[in-house]
């Protein structure tokens, strides 16, 4: 039952940006300060990424229910899992519609991705450990950009750019601390790393230093995630 409710959960969550519409950031006039450009946010080609993690979701739940229906090692991940991709269902058409409520949602999907990340199996490792932890550090870093956007968008504190710092940091050091429970992991370092990139992508020219910094980030995580024990 449980690999049954992951794969409809799976489903879901990659039918919901063809049923709704696809995501590539917050639009600017949805915050009291708009937007534009904001320095914390991913270059656009950088969200390309769902379609790879979509793919690879679907799959991992395929082969659960397929190969793995009643394994206990599997079990672990489940129901996390199909929390954060039932959340993740409804998170395109909430983000369309509130900022703050999206922004809530998606601190629970990467909680809920984390401890199922956490829990994955040893065994099968390209069908459970990688597509969990493409899933779970790219939501590190959206669910970090998210808390920039709020501070920026709604006034708080020293602005957009000060936000990008701030956050920039505090992504990088819980990509740290995850990593330092998950041992070597380059499938969560590598994509917490695209997005590091993907910011500096989107400031090289406007906010150098911040660019430089978000490559350093970049490098800092992947190194971290291949030479971190087991």
């Amino acid at each position: 039952m449980k690999a049954i409710i992951v794969a409809t959960a799976a489903i879901a969550f990659v039918l919901s940006p063809v049923v709704s519409q696809s995501f590539g950031g917050f639009e600017p006039d949805q915050f009291p300060i708009p937007q534009d450009h904001p320095p914390a946010q991913p270059a656009g080609y950088a969200f390309a990424i769902w379609s790879l993690i979509y793919a690879w979701l679907v799959a991992h739940a395929g082969f659960g229910l397929l190969k793995r229906a009643d394994a206990a090692d599997w079990d672990a991940t489940r129901w996390p899992l199909a929390i954060s991709l039932v959340i993740g269902a409804a998170w395109i058409p909430t983000a369309q519609q509130s900022v703050l409520t999206a922004t809530v949602l998606i601190w629970l999907m990467l909680g809920t991705a984390v401890w199922a990340y956490l829990k994955a199996p040893a065994r099968d490792e390209w069908w459970a450990k990688v597509p969990l932890g493409l899933y779970a550090g790219w939501l590190t870093a959206a669910s970090w950009v998210s808390v920039a956007l709020v501070g920026a968008g709604w006034g708080i504190g020293p602005g957009a750019l000060a936000w990008a710092w701030i956050v920039l940091v505090l992504a990088l050091l819980f990509a740290a601390a995850v990593l330092t429970r998950a041992g070597r992991a380059p499938e969560y370092g590598a994509a917490v790393a695209w997005a590091a990139v993907g910011i500096a992508v989107a400031n090289f020219g406007s906010q150098t230093l911040l660019a430089i910094a978000a490559l350093l980030g970049a490098v800092g995580i992947l190194a971290l995630s291949l030479l971190a024990r087991n």
